[in-house]
């Protein structure tokens, strides 16, 4: 049985136990929680029940934990040493050193296995992100996103869950009509061609392309598209010139749609290299053109059972006040559908695709209404239930200000970040770190894993709903509560190892009842692990592991430099073990958060 499955079993027996206690009381049906007390002084787990229900028996708390504390002693928990109170009534469970230690064993046996379950394992799930505007290169808005949104993949799949990732282009309308004729009017290499697509279309090496420009092939699209717009907003003409683009598009024109297939090529190639980087993966990709005109069928559905209503002016308007929630226009009164129809359709399409259990929206806070509203159409129109359904929003990133303070990105300051110019940027800042001016003789490779590394553990440590500031200089600190003293002290065990000839947990022995020295706190952290893995699955937010592996890390490192591991003595293969659980559970954490380790820096 693995430790996950032991320690359930031990905390399933406490509950039982004060659950007795507490019938006996008088309470009928008593519901409290367990929680995890880091603090060695206040035991492992803890619980407030005593405080809880005081009241309703009549005691004071204090009266009611010392009671339970003696009903509990009583029973001899299996693995349980201690159970003691403190004011106001919280009462404490130690475990016995013998479970503590035989943590090592399990981690040391399981290796990367360790903290995987199968809690999830009858379950399928799919999880929708990082869908990219194609006209535009990704930000460090889109950066968190796709941290978030991998997080939770890996976090479904390390308990037990089948899961599938994909991501929607809408990479039609008005916006992608600019991207092309900021392409046709900006990327000519000489003014006698004219800015038409018959022009274009017999003529095509008379456009710049990426390559000849010396720029990315994202990049070169969002100069297009920003040129492009600057002339739609500028020029009645021009405006006139795209909104027909759109019009030629949906009349299935074929240069038209050689051109859009032309410049969209541009900005796949372009997104993918990016996400290629961040170690990004979809199993499948939708393309909005695919599906936008099979919204309105869903339309008519919603009419003909009266859960939608059709306005005088012949716009069409939800019902959603049982929902408690706002009512939204489906179909303009020109008959032209809205993102939400094409959405309607989107998830029909996919429900019946993947036959998933659970669907998952990794999408901005700004778009919480639109989604409650899209789950609650779903379930009007009979395509799922609202539970099926699942928004996982994330709170906004970013800059620091000049005040140390939250600074919002925008395109027009000059502020928004590029995701490939950050890694580049922060990848330059680690070579300087590590060797001052002097020519870089390490590999790229490792510094891009390094700065990937402080990158994603910056964004990642943080509660996926909370604002962040995204600092580079901390990024980055060896010393602080970042990636790069993540991957440092998981590099200093790793030379540990290698020095020592004992590091085969083959023959590993030690006593499992001995009395803890130093190391007590560390060896406790190790079995917190999975309670990790659990929570982070419970809240779909990874920010819990990368919390966890700070405390790991800054606990092993003050053990560390209290105890030397290579001295030779009988102790010796005790303390290569815990190092090498330490490594191990390092190793697993960062896989969790989509980052690769490396064996020196």
């Amino acid at each position: 049985m693995s430790n996950k499955h032991i320690m359930d079993n031990i905390l399933k027996n406490i509950q039982l136990e004060i659950k007795s206690f507490l019938i006996s009381k008088g309470i009928k049906n008593p519901e409290f929680n367990l929680e995890e007390s880091r603090n060695q002084k206040f035991g492992d787990f803890s619980t407030s029940a005593a405080m809880q229900y005081s009241k309703e028996i009549g005691v004071s708390s204090t009266e009611l934990a010392s009671e339970m504390v003696i009903f509990l002693q009583n029973r001899d928990i299996k693995n349980i040493k201690l159970v003691d109170f403190v004011v106001p009534g919280f009462v404490n469970f130690f475990f016995d050193n013998l479970f503590i230690k035989e943590s090592i064993l399990k981690i040391l046996k399981e290796k990367s296995n360790f903290g995987k379950n199968k809690s999830l394992d009858t379950q399928k799930w799919v999880v929708e992100h990082t869908s990219p505007n194609p006209n535009k290169a990704m930000h460090l808005g889109h950066l968190r996103n796709n941290l978030v949104g991998m997080g939770i993949v890996r976090i479904l799949k390390w308990n037990g869950a089948e899961v599938i990732s994909d991501a929607v282009y809408n990479n039609r309308g008005i916006a992608i009509a600019k991207l092309i004729w900021g392409f046709l009017e900006f990327m000519k290499k000489d003014e006698k061609f004219t800015s038409d697509i018959d022009e274009w279309s017999s003529n095509k090496d008379g456009w710049f392309t990426p390559n000849e420009k010396g720029m990315k092939s994202d990049v070169f699209v969002t100069e297009c598209y920003i040129l492009g717009e600057e002339s739609f907003k500028k020029d009645v003409d021009n405006e006139q010139i795209v909104r027909n683009l759109v019009v030629r598009w949906e009349a299935g024109d074929q240069k038209v749609w050689e051109i859009w297939e032309h410049v969209l090529e541009y900005a796949y190639d372009g997104i993918d290299k990016t996400l290629d980087r961040l170690g990004n993966h979809w199993d499948k990709i939708w393309y909005e053109h695919d599906h936008y005109k099979k919204g309105k069928k869903f339309i008519k559905k919603g009419l003909d059972k009266k859960v939608f209503k059709q306005l005088e002016d012949g716009a069409v308007l939800t019902d959603l006040s049982s929902y408690d929630i706002p009512d939204t226009i489906l179909l303009k009164k020109d008959g032209t559908s809205l993102y939400i129809t094409q959405d309607t359709a989107l998830t029909s399409i996919k429900k019946e695709y993947y036959n998933a259990d659970k669907l998952i929206w990794v999408i901005g806070p700004e778009q919480t209404l639109a989604m409650k509203q899209l789950f609650a159409i779903c379930e009007q129109l009979g395509i799922g239930k609202i539970e099926d359904f699942t928004h996982i929003p994330y709170g906004y990133v970013g800059l620091k200000s000049e005040d140390g303070g939250f600074k919002k990105m925008s395109s027009r300051d000059g502020t928004v970040i590029l995701i490939d110019d950050l890694i580049d940027d922060i990848k330059s800042k680690i070579k300087k770190g590590f060797i001052g001016d002097k020519e870089s003789k390490g590999s790229d490779n490792v510094y891009e894993k390094i700065a990937l590394a402080a990158i994603k553990f910056s964004i990642l440590k943080s509660d996926r709903l909370q604002d962040l500031t995204f600092d580079a200089e901390q990024s980055v600190d060896m010393a602080g509560d970042s990636g790069v003293y993540i991957l440092y002290t998981y590099t200093r065990i790793q030379s540990i190892l290698r020095k020592s000839i004992k590091n085969s947990n083959s023959n590993v022995y030690f006593d499992l009842h001995g009395d803890f020295g130093e190391e007590e706190n560390l060896v406790r952290s190790l079995m917190y692990f999975s309670e990790e893995v659990k929570k982070s699955k419970d809240n779909l937010s990874v920010h819990y592991i990368a919390q966890y592996l700070i405390n790991l890390c800054s606990l092993f490192n003050s053990w560390y430099s209290k105890e030397v591991i290579l001295d030779g003595t009988d102790k010796e293969d005790y303390k290569i073990a815990i190092a090498e659980s330490v490594g191990i559970l390092i190793k697993n954490g960062l896989e969790i958060l989509g980052i690769d380790t490396v064996e020196e820096m």
